[in-house]
């Protein structure tokens, strides 16, 4: 598991969304390392973390292994936090009680509705899943990039920051020239659960960790309503809006999404469950 660190004090683990990497969140560096030992790990078969066909991707070993990950590096009881993919991860691995993390940050996520819009990813699972087929894998590899150009990185924020299309550029670099990376994408995308995430409804309740819902107001994939939602079954739970925002929360307001961190972490809570 290849991961980065910057800072010192509580230990923070932030999970990427997929297809991207840990510098998905490098724009909170700078505004997080005064206060916390930040740890940005590249999720399996992602960026420089290990990729093998072999590996079954599936959501509950993705939960095993990161909440396994996230206590190794963070302690007992860690501070974590995801976007997307990762926030999916890190739910499910609290629910199932592979992680019992001492405060729980999900950004902009499925949670149990599915995406208000899912083209790209339906674009995405189509061309991974093609690199199964014998023979087709490099091309899959290749087709995959087209899909995911960098200029397409600026159009997830909703301010144009045109640093996201280095995040994109990153993310997809090896690609191309790694079949073993674009077959072990094929297993991910046919093992990934689609759709509407019913059993979250039950699990929410069962939450006994406080959680922060930080949503993005333009996200085009994850409308707030589901947060709202969220926010009535869970027992200790407070929901923040960054206003012009898009899928890319860390590219449009770095400041705004670190300070909302920052409150949610470190404040006080006596009542908190040991």
């Amino acid at each position: 598991m290849a991961y980065r660190e910057a800072g010192t004090g509580p230990p923070l683990v932030l999970l990427h969304s997929a297809r991207l990497t840990h510098r998905e969140f490098e724009p909170l560096v700078e505004e997080l390392a005064d206060r916390f030992r930040l740890v940005l790990p590249d999720l399996p078969l992602h960026g420089d973390s290990e990729d093998r066909p072999h590996h079954p991707y599936t959501l509950d070993w993705m939960a095993q292994v990161m909440g396994d990950f996230c206590m190794e590096v963070g302690g007992r009881r860690p501070l974590v936090g995801g976007h997307a993919e990762g926030a999916e991860i890190v739910l499910h691995a609290a629910a199932t009680h592979r992680l019992r993390p001492a405060r729980l940050v999900i950004m902009s996520a499925r949670l149990h509705r599915p995406p208000a819009s899912d083209r790209l990813g339906t674009a995405w699972r189509l061309a991974a899943r093609a690199a199964a087929v014998p023979g087709l894998d490099r091309l899959a590899a290749r087709g995959a990039r087209l899909l995911f150009r960098p200029e397409h990185g600026m159009a997830l924020t909703a301010r144009g920051n045109p640093a996201a299309r280095d995040l994109v550029r990153h993310a997809l670099a090896d690609i191309a020239h790694n079949t073993s990376l674009a077959r072990s994408w094929a297993r991910f995308a046919r093992r990934w659960p689609r759709g509407a995430r019913r059993d979250l409804l039950d699990a929410y309740p069962q939450l006994d960790r406080p959680v922060l819902l930080l949503w993005a107001d333009e996200d085009r994939f994850y409308p707030v309503s589901a947060a709202e939602e969220a926010l009535e079954l869970l027992p200790d739970a407070q929901l923040r809006v960054l206003p012009g925002t898009g899928f890319l929360l860390a590219y449009d307001d770095p400041v705004g999404l670190a300070r909302e961190i920052k409150a949610f972490c470190l404040r006080p809570s006596p009542g908190e469950v040991g």
